[in-house]
Order: C-alpha cells, then structure tokens, then sequence
C-alpha cells in the first residue's frame, strides 16, 4: 500500500507545477475565477481544486454534504484531492528551561537538566472533497449575490463597498483619463464622476484592493518592497477575484502582461503575492457580504414594519388617525419591536383579527403577516404574553381601535 507520505509528496508535486503553469493569461483568469467561489480556501488548496474542476463553486467532505447540507453524493463521481493538516505528536528529551530566565536549568551535578517533552510536528494529509455539482438533495441557501442593472441592487452593494473600505470613498472630477486612485496621503479613494454603475463598482473594487494592501500605515504589505507592477498585480488580481463572485461583468479584465510580471521570481514569491491576493480577496467578500446580509434583513423589517402600519390603518381608518400623529414614528417604533424581538403584542393583535376571519382578503394578509412576524419572535412563557397590552405600538390601543371598527358598523 502507498504510503500517506508518499501520496502527500505527489499531490504537492503536482501543486508545485501547477503553481508554475499557472501564470498565463488564460490560467490566471481561470484560477482566480475558480478562487472567487472558494475564497475560504488556502491558496495551495484553491489551486488544487482549479486543477482537477475549473467549474467548481463549492466544495465539502462526502459525510458534511450529508450532516451539514442534507445531500449525497451522486454515484460515480470522482473527487478532489486536497491537503488537510494532520499534525501529530511526538516525545522529546530535552533541556528544561527555566521560564523566567529562559535559560537551561542547571542540576546538582552542573548539568542542564533534561526533560521528556510532547512536541507537535505539523504534517499534512490527503483528504478528498466532492463539489456542490456532484451532489444531489436539498437546495442551498444563499443570499442574492449577482448584480444586475436594478439601481436600488447598485447603490446596495455600492454602500457596501462604501462601508467595508477603511478609507472615505468620493467621486471626483479627474481629468487624468484615470478611472480612480488612491491617495496615500489623504488617505482617501476617487472614482471618476460619470462612469456607468459597473465600471464605477470595478473602480471602487480595484482603488479598495490598493488601500487595502498599500497603505504606507496599515496597508497588509507595508513592510514589503514591492515595485509598481507588483501592486497592479495584486490589486487587479483581487478587484478580478471579487467583481467573478458577485457576478460583475469581467470581460474588460486582461492578464496578458503576468507571464512577463512573473518570469524573473521565485516560487516562494509567487506563492506568497497569491496567498496575499486570495486572503485580500476573502476578507472583501465577507466584509462585503456581511454588510449585504445587514442591508438585506433591514429591508426586510422596513417593508414588514410598512406593512403592519398600513394594515393597522386599512382595518380602521379612524381608530388608526385618531391614535396615530406621526405615522413614520410609528413604523419606526414597530421596526424597534421587531429588531428586538418584542412582536408578542403584534402577534396577540393579529391573532385577534384572524378569530374574526372578516374581511377575507385581510383576513389573508393578516395570516401572510403573522407567519412573517414568527421569524423575529423570542420564545416567552405563556402568561408574560398575556399580560402584554396588545397594541401596535405605545401610541396605540389596538383592542380600543378595533372594538370602535366593529362599532362603527
């Protein structure tokens, strides 16, 4: 039987010529297309999964499909080998060192004193992975991650953008026929004024890239001395890797220049400017992500909280202006309530509307948002609900609006 240590040296054979192939054009492109699906990988192991399928957008172990994902892998396909650690333990004799003088403890005999230690000696294995393609079963929950023309989609991730940058994001009116920069000193990114929306996002991307990585002060390579190229390089590399993820057109994107960029550096290099644009890459998704996800839920409580506002007015008009003086306080108040998780008096107010079943299409509407407001509740016991006065908010006696609505009648 091959031995794990035979297998090991196989695979990062195979990485080591990847890793040298990998710096054509076409290549690149398709590696970093293949990374911007599968950032929270190691730079050896993104490659590794570009290597054997391109197409690959996500990827677990046979037994996580199943346990975390409720799916199974399709019969027949083949897997992808990556590395794993796998350290273990070792024991060792040595010297006993004092831990306040860092220096060996002597004995009686004038000798270091010798003790048996547990060294860990970091180690890989191969383990294998199947991508999201070669499994079947329940549908994967993702959030909306592909731009489209929409402007509300636009000025969202733009925002977004806006909020993850660690520099003030303007539009200014730059004559120099450039697209944007940053500018070390003032620390501060410009995009060109009347670029479409796409070319504005590219822009912003690639100008982030650059505060991220370049920044004299905080910038992830300020201590290295890297010539101009380089710093395109990686900032066009990780502006490519994230516009692929979120489905920006890159046709625009050329690396015809990367084969000439890499010819006269090391391996080490290389793999060390592709570690740093992989992990640049990762940390803008999640930023960008998590900042998506926020905007997304928010919308969400806005448009819930609208709605909740509009139904309470629609049952009864005259309850409603009789209690209300400020309708945007009061959805502002009723979104509060939901962020916090304080909706049992929404529900008990809409329960009460549903026993009623009239009119019947409120009556719907009243079920549609009941089913909604369960999502932001917080377990309680039974008779702290009870106790709670049901009303849409402080400003409102909902039991009083609707006894008046049936009255009028």
């Amino acid at each position: 039987m091959e031995k794990q240590t035979d297998k090991v040296k196989e695979i990062t054979d195979q990485l080591e010529q990847g890793i040298k192939d990998l710096f054509e054009s076409q290549k690149y492109a398709d590696y970093l297309r293949t990374m911007s699906k599968l950032h929270n990988y190691s730079f050896n192991n993104s490659l590794l999964i570009a290597m054997q399928k391109p197409d690959a957008t996500m990827v677990a172990g046979y037994t996580s499909w199943q346990a975390n994902f409720h799916r199974n892998v399709m019969k027949g396909e083949q897997g992808i080998k990556i590395l794993a650690p796998s350290p273990y333990k070792v024991s060792k004799d040595v010297e006993k060192i004092d831990p306040n003088t860092q220096q060996p403890v002597i004995g009686k005999d004038g000798q270091p004193v010798r003790e048996r230690v547990q060294v860990t000696i970091p180690a890989y294995k191969i383990t294998t992975v199947f991508d999201v393609s070669q499994t079947q079963g329940e549908p994967i929950p993702e959030i909306s991650k592909v731009l489209t023309d929409d402007v509300k989609d636009y000025e969202r991730f733009f925002k977004a953008i806006q909020e993850v940058s660690p520099v003030p994001i303007e539009f200014r009116n730059i004559e120099s026929g450039a697209n944007g920069y940053y500018h070390l000193e003032d620390k501060v990114i410009a995009i060109k004024e009347g670029m479409s929306q796409a070319q504005t996002l590219k822009t912003a991307i690639h100008e982030l890239s650059h505060a991220m990585l370049h920044d004299k002060d905080s910038g992830i390579e300020k201590d290295s001395q890297l010539d101009r190229r380089t710093k395109e390089v990686q900032a066009e590399s990780v502006a490519y890797t994230v516009c692929c993820h979120y489905g920006l057109d890159t046709s625009d994107y050329s690396f015809g220049y990367i084969a000439g960029w890499s010819s006269d550096k090391e391996l080490d290099e290389l793999k060390n400017s592709m570690n740093t644009i992989r992990s640049t890459a990762s940390e803008i998704i999640k930023g960008i992500d998590e900042k998506l996800i926020r905007a997304e839920q928010e919308e969400k409580v806005e448009t819930l909280a609208a709605e909740i506002n509009q139904f309470v007015k629609d049952y009864d008009h005259y309850g409603y202006m009789d209690a209300v003086d400020d309708p945007e306080k009061h959805i502002e108040d009723i979104k509060t309530d939901i962020k916090s998780g304080k909706v049992e008096h929404l529900q008990e107010w809409f329960k009460s509307v549903i026993e009623e079943k009239e009119p019947a299409d409120m009556y719907e509407q009243a079920k549609d948002i009941m089913e909604r407001l369960s999502e932001y509740s917080k377990v309680k016991p039974a008779e702290h609900i009870a106790e709670k006065t049901a009303s849409i908010s402080e400003a409102v006696e909902m039991k009083d609006v609707v006894k008046h609505h049936h009255r009028s009648h």
